[in-house]
């Protein structure tokens, strides 16, 4: 396999200013990670500042609706209120390692900028966030957390004004302030190793949930494992230590947008072709002539033209199965999931739970096991627009 490459895809397709931070990142990464100083910070600061492990729950009154085992996979219950903070608390304390002292970080739905705020104040360094303008209304109370713990906010006027165009702009601020600044990507994706880099913050997602589905199931594995998929990094997780499991179904769930023909969508496996964008080759959402075609999605945290590169690996050859959910079908399972339950789920998790509602008929009698990705609070004045 070629260097940052899963297959056919992934790479780093950018400008010759940008190698040399993201060679000192392999680099670190290859010197400071497998460290025993770095391993203990990072496992310690999982436990007491993030309280994983986070649980697996069983959701009764669900399963007995739809004729099927449902469990989720709490990441809504970590610190802050989503997987986001695995990574941006192990790419926090390799940057302080490393002698940075600015977390600099785009986010969709402010989630990931919440996430990077928090390693930042806890690790003593300077959040910098880069914020689509449309985001920054949409996900008021995330801005609110943000600037209450001390960041700095940057709103992108430019493109369509969402997650894209916020990388784009964090791209070129890191190039003029690499000496003392690190890129806390938000996602798997991005130019090499951005990829792997935060698959492997986030894979003690799937490390926690497959040993504790097995210790409540008699040692048995799940039969489908479903996760929603934006950029990827929740799904990657989640994904990543039932990959060699043949018995386990992958199922990465993207965004239909309205799912009316012919609309935006935010679902390049599913719709998209082969293309460059944030310095990897992966599926897009674009025009024959490669121009990057807006992407919509009821959840902003989605709201994305790319994947990243592993996933477009494992559509290609079959080990993951992605599907797409529209934006009703997304906000009724949010609905559903909030009476059934009393969990309230993220617009973005809400996609992932809504696979199991539509897809009932064929998962009867199956175990389904959904990455609850993040808490559903930052989305209810969306929802309180809709409804």
């Amino acid at each position: 396999m070629k260097k940052g490459y899963f297959g056919d895809f992934g790479g780093q397709f950018i400008p010759e200013l940008l190698m040399p931070p993201l060679i000192e990142l392999e680099e670190a990464m290859a010197t400071i990670l497998p460290t025993e100083e770095f391993q203990t910070r990072f496992t310690n600061m999982l436990k007491e500042n993030v309280g994983r492990p986070s649980a697996i729950t069983y959701c009764p009154n669900l399963s007995k609706d739809l004729g099927l085992d449902l469990w989720l996979k709490r990441e809504d219950l970590n610190h802050s209120g989503a997987h986001k903070i695995n990574n941006t608390l192990g790419q926090g304390l390799l940057a302080k390692m490393m002698g940075k002292d600015v977390l600099l970080a785009e986010t969709g739905a402010g989630m990931h900028g919440v996430a990077t705020t928090v390693a930042a104040a806890m690790l003593d360094m300077k959040a910098v966030i880069y914020m689509g303008a449309t985001d920054v209304v949409r996900q008021a109370p995330n801005v609110n957390r943000m600037r209450l713990m001390g960041a700095e906010i940057v709103p992108v006027e430019s493109g369509t004004k969402t997650l894209k165009d916020a990388i784009n702009e964090a791209l070129r601020r890191w190039l003029s302030d690499q000496e003392t600044t690190h890129y806390c990507f938000g996602t798997a994706a991005g130019p090499h190793p951005f990829p792997t880099l935060v698959r492997e913050f986030q894979q003690i997602i799937s490390k926690e949930a497959r040993q504790q589905f097995m210790d409540r199931n008699a040692g048995r594995l799940p039969d489908v494992v479903v996760a929603c998929v934006g950029g990827g990094s929740n799904a990657i997780g989640m994904f990543h230590n039932f990959v060699p499991d043949e018995s386990v179904e992958l199922v990465g769930v993207e965004a239909a947008g309205t799912g009316e023909p012919g609309c935006y969508s935010s679902a390049p496996l599913d719709h998209g072709t082969d293309g460059v964008l944030h310095g990897m080759l992966t599926k897009l959402l674009q025009t024959v002539d490669g121009q990057i075609e807006p992407s919509h999605s009821v959840a902003p945290g989605l709201d994305y033209p790319g994947v990243g590169p592993e996933h477009a690996h494992l559509h290609a050859t079959g080990r993951g199965h992605y599907v797409t959910i529209n934006d009703e079908q997304a906000i009724n399972a949010f609905k559903v999931l909030s009476r059934r339950e009393g969990i309230i789920p993220a617009l973005e998790s809400s996609h992932a739970v809504a696979y199991a509602i539509e897809n009932k008929d064929r998962l009867q009698g199956k175990s389904v096991l959904v990455c609850l990705s993040g808490r559903g609070d930052k989305d209810l004045g969306i929802l309180d627009q809709i409804l």
